[in-house]
């Protein structure tokens, strides 16, 4: 046999030549495919809890809605499609609860939380040490308290022998019986009160984070005030006021307890959100397919408020 042919073939594992660039990209898809796997892996537990104990109950209050489930009076659950919604839709209850909740969202968060918590947080920056410990303190106490806790207190400062009027009849000025004249008002100055200090930190988090350079350019151009409010500030922390404004509505659509120690959604349904009226249907009237239905209403403003929100965060500046 000849010299020739007992070699082995070039490139040939057998010659000790690495394998070709065509081996080596065989193999590197199943590598990261590997390596993918791997490092999502950690993730299965958390995804499985997830699924089993949001995922699950959201499913199951889904179905509900779509059923005429009764807490009492009936023995059999039946499906009745839209019925439920449809119920919904035609009741004066329900409309009535979507117009306050509204009213409701745009006073204590759009207007009330917001506004003041802009205000504070500009404020707090020019104050000295002691004032902003001592307002911060006070501020993050109302927030800091539990939802029926600041209820009960809100409910002793409104109602018509409560803090407020005596403040009133001590400066001769007209006093009334708030909860029941202004039930509404009342619930949402209430929750403006309790839930300020989350967007007084959120802005005094964005506020620290214009350069400095900036204000002085603009104090130099003239803009000061409100000018340099809504030409400066405003534009920089559009971020910042867009996220707070979605997780505000989204925590003023759920407020129940708060309404429900002041004034339980009266006098008449004056202050009767969706939750509250939720609520009343479910468990009041022992409605709890419509009174699920209702929530997967709610649900559905929540997520159209959270749209909105978020188109504003997509914004370029």
């Amino acid at each position: 046999m000849s010299t020739a042919a007992a070699r082995p073939a070039a490139g040939s594992p057998a010659a000790g030549v690495a394998p070709g660039p065509r081996s080596r990209h065989r193999h590197r898809p199943r590598s990261r495919r590997r390596q993918r796997a791997l490092r999502r892996l950690p993730l299965v537990p958390a995804t499985l809890l997830l699924l089993l104990f949001l995922g699950g109950p959201i499913a199951y209050c889904v179905g509900i809605a779509f059923t005429d489930m009764r807490l009492t009076g009936a023995s059999t659950t039946e499906f009745v499609g839209l019925d439920n919604f449809r119920r919904a839709f035609a009741d004066d209850g329900f409309r009535n609860a979507v117009v306050l909740t509204l009213v409701f969202t745009l006073i204590s968060s759009v207007l009330g939380q917001n506004t003041l918590g802009l205000a504070l947080a500009g404020l707090m920056r020019r104050a000295s040490r002691p004032v902003r410990t001592v307002t911060g303190s006070l501020v993050i106490a109302a927030w800091v308290l539990p939802e029926i806790v600041a209820g009960f207190l809100l409910y002793a400062f409104f109602r018509r022998e409560g803090t407020l009027n005596a403040i009133l009849d001590a400066a001769h000025l007209p006093s009334q019986n708030w909860l029941f004249t202004l039930p509404i008002l009342a619930v949402a100055l209430a929750n403006v009160w309790r839930g300020t200090a989350f967007s007084m930190l959120v802005y005094s988090a964005a506020l620290s984070g214009i350069p400095q350079e900036i204000t002085e350019a603009a104090e130099v151009d003239g803009a000061r005030g409100f000018r340099r409010l809504w030409h400066i500030t405003l534009p920089l922390i559009r971020r910042s006021l867009g996220t707070n404004l979605m997780l505000n509505t989204l925590q003023t659509l759920s407020v129940f307890g708060l309404i429900w120690a002041m004034t339980r959604g009266g006098p008449a349904g004056r202050s009767q959100t969706l939750p509250v009226f939720m609520y009343d249907q479910a468990f009041g009237k022992a409605l709890i397919g419509y009174g699920t239905a209702v929530a997967l209403l709610l649900l559905l403003v929540g997520a159209v408020f959270s749209v909105a929100w978020l188109r504003l965060l997509r914004t370029e500046v």
